[in-house]
């Protein structure tokens, strides 16, 4: 599964997508570029966020050697989307042989494109309700150590309905509460 970079922020999310992938619940990939761009959109919270984002994509590139693939400029070039930027998560996944594309951007990953490539579009609240729905005691235990970590942080309480909503995966943390 691709991770697009719209689904690395926020923290909470990109925590569990990790999480679960760690477990060997499913295997991760993404670029470079895709990392960066996460890195990127960091910088509307302030200056420093961008240097601890790049902290934690060195930990992720550290953690899952098998997930970076490298630029497919080849690739690239033969391919068409609404949004030519993201051309490149495109390549990405037909490169790795990838099931998928994680992403909230529908628009710009159209289903009938991605089917010409063997590929789905998956909404991050969907997939993660899909892996929750065959392993739901691993799932949750991932979901409840970054749910305490964000409460930690925050120091304020963090239902974890209310905190799924708010990394927008309603569906899964009403199935998460049961």
């Amino acid at each position: 599964m691709v991770l697009d970079a719209c689904v690395l922020y926020p923290t909470v999310l990109r925590e569990i997508l990790t999480g679960v992938a760690a477990a060997g619940l499913y295997e991760p990939v993404w670029s470079d570029r895709i990392l960066r761009e996460w890195v990127l959109a960091t910088a509307k919270i302030g200056p420093g966020a961008m240097v601890i984002a790049e902290g934690e994509a060195t930990v992720l590139r550290a953690n899952f050697p098998r997930a970076m693939q490298k630029p497919q400029a080849e690739i690239e070039a033969k391919l068409a989307l609404p949004d030519a930027n993201d051309l490149h998560v495109l390549a990405v996944a037909i490169s790795s042989h990838a099931d998928a594309i994680v992403t909230f951007n529908a628009v710009d990953f159209p289903r009938p494109i991605l089917a010409e490539f063997g590929l789905d579009r998956r909404d991050p609240d969907g997939f993660l309700w899909e892996i929750f729905s065959r392993h739901p005691e691993k799932v949750a235990e991932i979901v409840e150590q970054v749910r305490a970590r964000a409460e930690l942080l925050s120091t304020q309480p963090m239902p974890i309905r209310k905190l799924m909503k708010r990394v927008q995966l309603p569906r899964f943390g009403k199935a998460l509460a049961g």
